[in-house]
């Protein structure tokens, strides 16, 4: 059995829940799922520029939790703009 998460702090919730390509309806598209702490580490490493240390901090994670919720991010991001793929993005559990 997998060991549970440990909780994560994300304090942005992005404007909207769906990216997908242009002039392709949803129900024709493979969907991506980015979940929310994924989200939370790309703003952190990516749109505020922070380095990875101070990015878990304020997720209050560890530095290298943080390092393997961004890649894995990044990978998502990636394999939805290559193949074309729609990407889902979900809500902030409410605490």
């Amino acid at each position: 059995m997998p060991r549970p998460l440990c909780p994560r702090r994300i304090t942005h919730q992005p404007p909207s829940s769906y990216f997908k390509p242009a002039g392709i309806p949803l129900r024709e598209l493979q969907e991506i799922v980015l979940g929310a702490d994924e989200m939370e580490a790309v703003r952190l490493a990516d749109v505020e520029d922070l380095y990875h240390v101070e990015a878990a901090k304020r997720m209050k994670v560890s530095r290298q939790t943080f390092d393997r919720i961004v890649r894995r991010a990044r990978q998502k991001i990636a394999e939805a703009l290559v193949n074309g793929q729609a990407l889902r993005i979900e809500k902030k559990i409410a605490d």
